[in-house]
């Protein structure tokens, strides 16, 4: 069985870019943020993260207001904290995944980060446990959670076997 995804991939692409390791994993929170719901989900995610002990990157909060003006800047820097991450948490609720997560996730899978998505809907939209949502969101996740507090248990269970300071 070959190594989690990004478990190896990790440490090629920071000593490739000369980047600095921290003390702290760097999370990337990727969700829809359109309304309060969502954005105070996102929130709550976000503090459950950081609480953890990782720094996070939350695209609202990071990044300039949108306008036409700062939509490319937006983007350089969702894909840029992308870039750094060491690991990507994925809201996949809804009734399908929101557009732009589905980018983030993609392309944090293409660089070989470690996903982790979140779908607490009880309701699961197809019937086999091995896709729970989208085949292409859910094969490219390391771990999909159903609850915040697995969120926690998947973090604290990646920190434990993939961060190395």
């Amino acid at each position: 069985m070959p190594p989690p995804v990004g478990a190896s991939r990790r440490l090629v692409f920071r000593a490739a870019r000369n980047e600095v390791v921290t003390s702290q994993p760097y999370a990337y929170i990727a969700g829809p943020l359109f309304d309060e719901g969502e954005r105070w989900f996102i929130e709550s995610v976000d503090a459950r993260v950081a609480a953890l002990g990782f720094r996070t990157f939350l695209p609202h909060r990071d990044n300039p207001p949108k306008t036409p003006e700062t939509v490319p800047t937006i983007f350089q820097n969702d894909k840029g904290a992308i870039d750094k991450c060491d690991v990507i948490v994925a809201n996949l609720n809804g009734v399908m995944t929101d557009d732009g997560t589905a980018w983030e996730l993609g392309y944090a899978y293409a660089l070989g980060k470690y996903g982790i998505g979140i779908f607490t809907d009880w309701r699961a939209r197809f019937p086999a446990e091995l896709e729970v949502v989208n085949l292409m969101m859910q094969c490219s996740l390391d771990v999909l959670v159903r609850s915040l507090d697995d969120l926690d248990r998947a973090l604290v269970s990646w920190k434990s076997s993939h961060w190395k300071q």
